[in-house]
Order: structure tokens, then C-alpha cells, then sequence
């Protein structure tokens, strides 16, 4: 078989492995594979197609959010309002409690926002006020450390071009006359995702994608894509905002509005995001990326009951939509209706997801729908296909759980001690842990377990409350006085923390 040939035939099966090594020998007979030579089209288009091939092999979508890190938060330089209108802000949680599930029915991350069942970046944690704050957020999306800044994933992606050949990089960019690349356009923009995925080279990539952007006399929408996903890596968000709009007036495509929703998104303009997302929605009707880039950002803003709308719609237009399917069963289940919820989560497993969040759940809506036969067997099996420790603390967590609904208190016990094992960052399970330990009568321990769990998640209403109903019990009025007080501002509507708080002011009264 022709070489070429096979290779693209490996290209198009996604093994990019072997067609790079193809590539390569292809490459190899002539002279020099730094540059492809004009006169050889052969050689061209295996230069075209090794960098695209090396570029598959670590590209990463640049349309989801990323996950900002310790030094994006602590040291971004974009204001924002302290106070902001209720509904317009995805930074301030607390500020958006509009249609927004009480605390006391579904629990809140520490973001101060309800647990949806999905794991996403850029949802794990809140806005920190202070490097302390910031660096005790353990629970990120894979590790119990923060994550020291975002902009190291891309960092890791860029050393891959020193693994590809063991004389270096395939291309060295600082040999690179851009503005002769510039002019060929096929060459140009092969070479650019090469720059921007492989190397990890933003700012030559930028200096590409200006010059080819002048060579096409400015009228070329793809290019001008490219220069705002260049600005956004750089977190320079408006003139990200100045390239897509501009790409938008010469080509009107999904993926430009997704890019310039999510500089909004970055510059915390969650309304104008939506408004633009139903822009787009007049332009490609019923385009489900775009519902749903509508549904997350409500799902943020805690309006529970428009993003239920939207997900809705979303299954209406793709009924195999996962993240659509598992926010409406979490939904149902939260709002006690667990048996509509394990008909959403057995659909997820029919459509061939099997990991072990699925059965976590599906064990939960089993135990609450009064399916005990397969209850256990959900939970064995998820703890069989779990590929991390905060996975099997979730799944030690939710056995402590179903322990203390049959009444094995010291079965609940020792699942609450397996999940700190797991993780321990795990707030919720310092929590119950404190009332199992205040129920055998160890206060000195409960308490300590308390004041653990308030400082992992502040936002979290009920360490805050059983250390106020614990040191009320011993006397120690101001301890009591103090947190109820935090526990009235994570959880505004406890009825039982505002009589606390009533006791504690009368008996303040008499002495």
C-alpha cells in the first residue's frame, strides 16, 4: 500500500501513533523535514499531515470552561462587584437564590451551590477571599490538593513534543519564517494547532494567526477564531470579545458563539452569555451545545427551575444527552421522587456508561425506593469500578447513610471512618461522624469533628448548627451564640437555628 495512503488511513482511525511514525519515514527521504519543499507535494502533504497527527494526539476542547487555579484567582486583576444584583454574578453563589433548592433538602458544594451529579471543571470550588481560603479547597475535581494553577495542564501538554523524536521537536519554531507560512493558508493553519496544542507556544501561535490573518485581508472568520482562542488563553478578555465578534460577522457558526460565551462566562456576565446563547438559538434552532451552554449557566446561578426547563428541551432535540439525563434524575430524586430518578439513571446505563458514580446513585435510588435486593449490590459494584479515593469515600459516605436509616448505628460508624480515610477533606462525613460521636456521649470529640468540617466548607450550614446546639447543651453560651450566627448566614431560612439564636438572646437578656 501507497505510504501516504495508509497513514491518512490511520489518521482517520484515530491512531495518530503510527501515523506520525509513517509520517516520518515518509519524511525521512528527503533532504529536510523542517520545511516542506514546494516541489514535492508528497513531502508536503506528509508534513501536513505528521502535525496534524502529533496535534490530535494532545488537543484539548478549548470550549469548555477551564479550571481556574490558585494563582487565577488569587491573582486575577478583573474587578468585580462586591455586591452584585441578585441573578447576575457566577463568582458571589450566595447572591443567587432565585428558584434555588433549599440546603436542607439538597446539599451544596463549596462553591455554595447544589450538587448536580456532574463532576465539571471550573465547578469545584468557589471564589476564595484569601490565599488561606484558596489553598484549603481540597476537594477539586481529581486530587485533594488545589490545583496550583491552570495554566500547568497546558504546560505538561507542551512537553510532549520532546517525546516525539529523540533528536527534539518535529518543527523548531524558532527557525520559523511565519511570514512566508503566512501566505500559504493549507500550510498556515496545520502549522498553527501544531503551535497552539502541541507546543504549547501561544505567543507564536498569535503571531501566526495575526499574519495570516492580514494576508486574508481580514476576511477570513477561521483565522479570526484562532486570534480570540490566542488572546483567551492570555486572559486578555476583550480583545478575545472584539476577534469573535468580528468572526461572527463574517461567518456565523456554534462554536464562535460557544467561544464568546465563555469570554463572558470569564469576565462574570452570566445574563449576557444567556442572551447570546439565544442569539444563536435564531440562527441554528433546536442546537443543543448551545441549550445547554443555556442550562449550565442557570444551573450555576442556583435557578433550578429554568434549568430544568432547558434540560428538558435539551433531551427533547437528543434524547441521549447524558449530562441532560442525570441532571433531571438528580432533580427528581431531590425532590422525592426516587423511582422517577432510577428510571433516568438505569437509561444512563442501558446507553452503556458504567462507572462508579452511576451505581452510587442507582444504590441510592434503590435503598429510598424501597428496592433493598439491589441496593448493596449497586454499592459493591461501585466500589469494584472506582478509579479514585473520593470515589470510594462517596461511596462509603452513602453506605453510612442507608446504616443509619436501618438503625446499625455502629455500622454507620465505622462507613463515616472509611470515608475520612478515603479523603480526608470530606466535610459531610466529619459532620455525621460528630453526631454519632455526641450521641455515645464523646463531646470534646464531637466538637472537634464540628470546627473540622466548618473549616473545609464554609458555606455548609449544619457543622455550623450542631456546634451551636452541642455548646448550648454545656453552657458555653458565646461558642453557641457565635455559630448559630454563621449557620443563619449559610442557611438563612433554618427555622430551628433562628429559635436557637431567640434562646440564646433572652438568656443574654437575664444576666
Amino acid at each position: 500500500m501507497e505510504p501516504l495512503f495508509l497513514a491518512w488511513s490511520y489518521f482517520r482511525r484515530r491512531r495518530f501513533q503510527l501515523c506520525a511514525d509513517l509520517c516520518t519515514q515518509i519524511l525521512e527521504k528527503s533532504p529536510c523535514d523542517q520545511e516542506p519543499d514546494p516541489a514535492l507535494p508528497v513531502s508536503q502533504a506528509a508534513w501536513i499531515l505528521k502535525a496534524q497527527a502529533l496535534s490530535e494526539m494532545v488537543y484539548v476542547d478549548e470550549i469548555d470552561r477551564d479550571q481556574d487555579g490558585v494563582a487565577e484567582m488569587m491573582l486575577d486583576e478583573n474587578a468585580i462587584a462586591q455586591v452584585p444584583r441578585p441573578g447576575t454574578s457566577l463568582k458571589l453563589p450566595g447572591s443567587n437564590q432565585t428558584g434555588g433548592p433549599s440546603p436542607a433538602v439538597r446539599p451544596l458544594t463549596q462553591a455554595g451551590r447544589p450538587i448536580t451529579g456532574c463532576l465539571r471543571s471550573s465547578t469545584q470550588s468557589g471564589r476564595p477571599g484569601t490565599l488561606e481560603q484558596a489553598i484549603r479547597m481540597p476537594r477539586t475535581a481529581y486530587t485533594a490538593r488545589p490545583i496550583a494553577s491552570s495554566s500547568g495542564r497546558f504546560v505538561r501538554l507542551g512537553t510532549a513534543s520532546m517525546l516525539t523524536t529523540p533528536d527534539g521537536p518535529f518543527i523548531n519554531l524558532s527557525r520559523l519564517n511565519l511570514t512566508k507560512y503566512a501566505q500559504k493558508p493549507k500550510l498556515a493553519k496545520a502549522l498553527f494547532e501544531y503551535i497552539f496544542y502541541h507546543e504549547n507556544d501561544v505567543k507564536t501561535a498569535l503571531d501566526l494567526a495575526a499574519l495570516s490573518t492580514e494576508h486574508s485581508q481580514y476576511k477570513d472568520w477561521w483565522w479570526k477564531v484562532q486570534l480570540g482562542k490566542c488572546y483567551h488563553r492570555l486572559r486578555l478578555y476583550r480583545e478575545a470579545e472584539k476577534q469573535f465578534k468580528s468572526a461572527l460577522k463574517e461567518q456565523e457558526m456554534v462554536d464562535t458563539f460557544l467561544y464568546l460565551a465563555k469570554v463572558y462566562i470569564s469576565l462574570d456576565q452570566p445574563v449576557t452569555a444567556i442572551n447570546l446563547f439565544k442569539q444563536g438559538l435564531n440562527k441554528f434552532p433546536g442546537e443543543v451545545t448551545l441549550l445547554y451552554g443555556i442550562a449550565r449557566i442557570y444551573e450555576k446561578m442556583n435557578n433550578m427551575s429554568s434549568a430544568t426547563e432547558y434540560y428538558k428541551e435539551i433531551l427533547k432535540q437528543d434524547n441521549t444527552h447524558v449530562g441532560a439525563i442525570v441532571f433531571i434524575g438528580i432533580d427528581h430524586f431531590y425532590a422525592e421522587q426516587p423511582e422517577v430518578a432510577l428510571r433516568f439513571f438505569r437509561r444512563v446505563l442501558q446507553m452503556g456508561v458504567y462507572n462508579c458514580p452511576l451505581f452510587n446513585n442507582l444504590g441510592l435510588c434503590c435503598f429510598y425506593a424501597q428496592q433493598y435486593d439491589m441496593t448493596l449490590t449497586s454499592f459493591e459494584r461501585a466500589l469494584s469500578l472506582a478509579e479514585d479515593e473520593e470515589e470510594v469515600a462517596a461511596v462509603w459516605y452513602n453506605l453510612g447513610h442507608i446504616a443509619v436509616g436501618v438503625g446499625d448505628m455502629n455500622l454507620a460508624h465505622q462507613c463515616f471512618r472509611l470515608a475520612l480515610v478515603s479523603d480526608n477533606s470530606f466535610a459531610e462525613a466529619y459532620n455525621n461522624l460528630a453526631v454519632l460521636e455526641m450521641r455515645r456521649g464523646h463531646v470534646e470529640q464531637a466538637k472537634a469533628l464540628l470546627q473540622t468540617a466548618s473549616s473545609l466548607i464554609p458555606n455548609l450550614y449544619e457543622p455550623h448548627f450542631n456546634f451551636a446546639t452541642i455548646s448550648d447543651q454545656i453552657g458555653d453560651l458565646q461558642r453557641s451564640y457565635t455559630a448559630a450566627q454563621k449557620s443563619a448566614a449559610a442557611f438563612p431560612a433554618h427555622m430551628d437555628t433562628q429559635r436557637l439564636i431567640e434562646q440564646l438572646k433572652q438568656h443574654f437578656a437575664t444576666l
